[in-house]
């Protein structure tokens, strides 16, 4: 029977292939970082005082906390997702 793992040169060459490569390269985290400023700005700008039974606060339909905190969070999220996917440049 033949020997179907290819040991030797072969198998030494590929791990000292894959040590050198990097999932991630440097502008993946910049994006990574930039993304989550976004997420945790959308989030601050959700955050306001609450409505009660007692008192109703009208801030809670303001544009600030219903439209752009969301907008927000949800392009920081995409933005996350990019970051990850996208291949980095070769040097």
């Amino acid at each position: 029977m033949k020997d179907t793992n290819k040991s030797g040169n072969g198998s030494r060459a590929l791990k000292r292939q894959e040590s050198h490569v990097k999932p991630l390269g440097r502008n993946n985290f910049i994006w990574m970082a930039v993304a989550g400023v976004l997420i945790v700005v959308g989030f601050l700008l959700m955050v306001g005082e609450p409505s009660g039974t007692e008192v109703f606060n009208a801030d809670i339909f303001s544009t600030r906390r219903i439209v752009i905190g969301p907008m927000l969070a949800f392009l920081g999220y995409v933005a996350m997702a990019v970051a990850i996917i996208i291949k980095p440049r070769k040097d």
